[in-house]
């Protein structure tokens, strides 16, 4: 892989991993586009290590303060405060996606991967319920009033993030407002528990890589992918919580109805021609 493909491929993971317009189907459906070649293991561990030291770097008062309240919460043996309670709400919203991801990653990337069609009307299928849960939710809960049944719901929600087109950040957003959250609340909830699942996918995808060794040639690619990823990614972050401050999604939702229309009537008509 080229540098120039690293850093371009590095900048849309960043982008679209965050935001909800669904990082799978742009890094699976704008290679196929372009006639790029398959990107690999090695960039997929770069990419999910971008990724993960954006949401690290960004959130590390909040991963210190829930550090904190889980010791403080384990050694007090209760979890009688909104902030002794949310480490623990977190893992629970993160177990089903893991066990889910573990189960099926291979087998839905294997037969997504090759119906670019679906993908793009999964992005406009979740596109417009991303729009009706904005529409509809009544924004008035806070993150401390998270509790088990809405992480449960939120990381139950998490586990169609593996079908291209979704969006991880897209359908747990639209769990929260479905289930009552502020927008702010939803999304911070959301990055918060795709900390763990991004960095639980680079290390079981660095594990392959110590076994095989990484390919000759592609190290400063792998590097690149990694710096230009975090550094977009970060920035992304805190474009989407500035941003659903103040107001709704319906830019992501016409984004992901337009692109995602576009590409079905490219790849019905253009590419089927």
């Amino acid at each position: 892989m080229n540098l120039f493909h690293a850093a371009a491929l590095g900048a849309i993971q960043g982008f679209t991993e965050v935001l909800p317009i669904s990082s799978s189907a742009h890094l699976i459906l704008i290679p196929w586009l372009l006639k790029w070649p398959e990107s690999g293991l090695t960039f997929d561990v770069a990419l999910h290590l971008g990724t993960f030291l954006a949401l690290a770097l960004y959130f590390w008062r909040d991963i210190t303060e829930l550090t904190f309240s889980f010791f403080d919460a384990a050694a007090a043996r209760r979890l009688n405060t909104p902030a002794r309670r949310l480490p623990f709400l977190i893992i629970a919203a993160t177990i089903p996606a893991a066990l889910v991801g573990k189960l099926l990653e291979g087998p839905i990337e294997a037969m997504f991967r090759s119906n670019p069609l679906l993908i793009a009307l999964f992005m406009v299928l979740f596109g417009f319920i991303l729009g009706l849960a904005d529409y509809l939710g009544r924004k008035r809960l806070a993150l401390d009033e998270t509790t088990l049944s809405s992480a449960l719901t939120i990381g139950l929600m998490q586990c169609l993030a593996l079908i291209p087109g979704v969006s991880r950040s897209g359908i747990t957003i639209t769990a929260g407002l479905m289930l009552g959250f502020t927008r702010e609340s939803a999304a911070r909830f959301s990055f918060l528990i795709s900390l763990p699942i991004v960095a639980g996918a680079a290390l079981l995808k660095s594990v392959e890589i110590f076994k095989t060794g990484i390919p000759a040639g592609e190290g400063e690619a792998m590097l690149v992918g990694i710096a230009v990823s975090a550094v977009t990614g970060y920035i992304s972050v805190a474009f989407l919580l500035r941003f659903v401050q103040k107001k709704s999604l319906a830019p992501f939702v016409w984004y992901r109805v337009i692109v995602g229309c576009g590409l079905m009537i490219a790849i019905l008509t253009v590419f089927k021609g």
